[in-house]
C-alpha cells in the first residue's frame, strides 16, 4: 500500500556487531507501515571497525570517532539515494541511531555517538537522533527500541509470537493476541562468538556455523554460563554488548568453544519463557544470527517451537532495525511515544529523539 502524502523516511543502524551501516527506506504515518523501499548495506573495513572498538566502554574520548562515524553514515545515505534513483529532497526525515559505545541503565547511562546536526548538514535532510537517552533519564532501560515497529509490521499475524533479534546482543519482542507488547534483552547474541572467531581464526564470524558444527558443546561450561543472574531477571531488562564474557570457555579448543558459545546464545533465550504472558507458538528471527544454521537449530532445540527467519513472513531481516529507526523518527516528529513500560521499564510511555533541521 502506498500513500503519496507520506514522503520517504530513511533509517540508519550501526549495531553492536560493528560490521557496518544498514540503510533502509520506508513510508509510514508513525502508526502503520505503508511501504517498504530500497535498502543498502555499508560494510566497515578493518580500520573503521578498529576505530569504533577503540571507543567502546565508559569514559573514552569519542570526538574523532564520532565525526568519522557521521561522515560514513553520510556516505551510506548518498549510496542508497544513488541506488534508489532519489534526491535528498525526496526524503522527509532521517532516523540516525548512531553507535552505542556504553550502556549501563542501572546508573542512568547510555551513550550513542553520532552527530545529528552534522549529518543533517552533510545530507541536506532533517535528522532525528538521540533516541534512547530520554528513556534512560526517565528510569527506563533504554533498550530494546524496535518493538513498536515489530508491532506495526505484525498487525496481520496470528499471535502470540516472538520476534527475536540476534545482533551483538539478543533481544525479543513478545506480541500477544490482546495487543500486548513485552520486550527485553535476553543475553548475548553474536558478540561472544564473533570475538571468539576473531581471536582464534582472524575471522569476523562463524560463517554458516561451520566451526561450531565441527566442535562439541561442553555441558559443564554451558551450565556455568547459564547461571548468570541476568538470565533469571524479570523483563523488561537490557544489557551492554560486553556484560557477558567468554571466560568460561577459555580452556576449550576453538571448535568446542564455538559450539558451546553458539548453544549458550540459543539456550539463554529459553530462559525468558517463564516470564512471557502466553507460550508463543512461533519465533521469528531477525539480525545476523538467523544466517547461522547451527544457531537456528540450537534455538529450535532450546525453545521446542517453530523458529523461522523473518523472511518467512515477508520481512527484511538484514534491514529491520534500520527500518525501525526510520519509523521511530516519524513517531518522534509526531510526538508519539518511542518506548513503553513493558518494553524498557520506563514508568510511562516515553517520547524521545532530537530533531536537527537540514
Amino acid at each position: 500500500m502506498t500513500d503519496t502524502k507520506c514522503g520517504w523516511l530513511l533509517g540508519l543502524m550501526s549495531g553492536t556487531s560493528m560490521d557496518g551501516i544498514d540503510v533502509a527506506l520506508i513510508k509510514s504515518d508513525g502508526e502503520t507501515v505503508l511501504e517498504q523501499g530500497q535498502t543498502h548495506s555499508f560494510s566497515y573495513n578493518n580500520d573503521q571497525r578498529a576505530l569504533l572498538q577503540s571507543v567502546m566502554g565508559e569514559g573514552k574520548e569519542t570526538s574523532v570517532a564520532e565525526e568519522a562515524l557521521t561522515r560514513w553514515h553520510s556516505e551510506a545515505v548518498q549510496q542508497l539515494l544513488n541506488k534508489a534513483g532519489l534526491e535528498a529532497s525526496d526524503i522527509e526525515l532521517i532516523g540516525f541511531h548512531g553507535q552505542t559505545t556504553f550502556h549501563d541503565p542501572a546508573r542512568g547511562i547510555t551513550k550513542q555517538i553520532g552527530d545529528g546536526k552534522l549529518l543533517a548538514k552533510l545530507c541536506g535532510i532533517p535528522v532525528v537522533n538521540d533516541f534512547r537517552s530520554a528513556d534512560v533519564a526517565a528510569g527506563g532501560e533504554g533498550a530494546p527500541f524496535a518493538p513498536l515497529y515489530h508491532q506495526a509490521l505484525a498487525r496481520e499475524l496470528t499471535k502470540p509470537i516472538v520476534v527475536l533479534n540476534i545482533g551483538g546482543v539478543s533481544n525479543i519482542t513478545y506480541l500477544g493476541p490482546d495487543g500486548s507488547v513485552l520486550a527485553c534483552d535476553t543475553g548475548p547474541g553474536n558478540g561472544l562468538l564473533d570475538d571468539w572467531m576473531f581471536k582464534h581464526f582472524g575471522k569476523a564470524m562463524d560463517e554458516g556455523g561451520r566451526v561450531a558444527a565441527s566442535g562439541h558443546v561442553n555441558q559443564a561450561v554451558l551450565s556455568k554460563m547459564l547461571d548468570n543472574p541476568f538470565l533469571s531477571q524479570e523483563p523488561p531488562k537490557s544489557l551492554d554488548r560486553y556484560d557477558f564474557s567468554s571466560e568460561h570457555v577459555q580452556g576449550l579448543n576453538p571448535e568446542d568453544g564455538a559450539a558451546t558459545l553458539t548453544t549458550f546464545t540459543a539456550a539463554a533465550n529459553a530462559k525468558v519463557l517463564p516470564y512471557l504472558p502466553q507460550a508463543p507458538e512461533k519465533w521469528f528471527v531477525t539480525g545476523g544470527g538467523r544466517h547461522n544454521p547451527v544457531l537456528m537449530d540450537a534455538l529450535r532445540e532450546a525453545l521446542k517451537v517453530s523458529v523461522e527467519p523473518v523472511e518467512s513472513v515477508g520481512w527484511d531481516g538484514d534491514h529491520l532495525e534500520a527500518q525501525a529507526f526510520a519509523f521511530l523518527a516519524k513517531r518522534s516528529q509526531l510526538g508519539l511515544p518511542l518506548s513503553l513500560p513493558t518494553t524498557t521499564k520506563v514508568p510511562e510511555p516515553c517520547h524521545g529523539g532530537v530533531l536537527h533541521a537540514a
